[in-house]
């Protein structure tokens, strides 16, 4: 009868973070689409979960192809701190903003991005 309660209670768990996640996946949504829209792309592609990293990535100056090294382990992590310090670049942050907040903290980096006064600039 214990394994009834213990998978209850998981259950109970994730439903609650579930309601956590939606609302953090929408405020990420809402502040991607501001940081497409001041680059020049449709703010909607921040809507589409895997699209919205291949836009990111583009955003930043990379090919769309790059995308694909999130699929490699350990490589992903170095290459979302190149992401981020590129995406910096392009909207003239500095470095430590750039690691701090927009790979550490990236919802409030790209709330900053996107509702800021941060411009962004093409790749030269």
């Amino acid at each position: 009868m214990e394994y009834i309660t213990d998978q209850t209670q998981i259950t109970s768990l994730f439903q609650d973070y579930g309601v956590f996640a939606i609302v953090w996946y929408v405020v990420i949504a809402i502040a991607l689409w501001r940081v497409f829209s001041k680059a020049g792309y449709p703010g909607i592609l921040a809507i589409i979960p895997i699209v919205n990293v291949f836009i990111l990535v583009k955003v930043a100056g990379y090919s769309a192809w790059m995308t694909l090294l999130y699929l490699i382990p350990i490589v992903n992590i170095v290459f979302s701190i190149f992401v981020a310090i590129r995406l910096g670049q392009r909207f003239g942050k500095g470095g430590a903003f750039s690691f701090f907040l927009l790979w550490l903290f990236a919802a409030i980096g790209y709330l900053i991005l996107g509702f800021g006064g941060a411009q962004y600039t093409k790749r030269a």
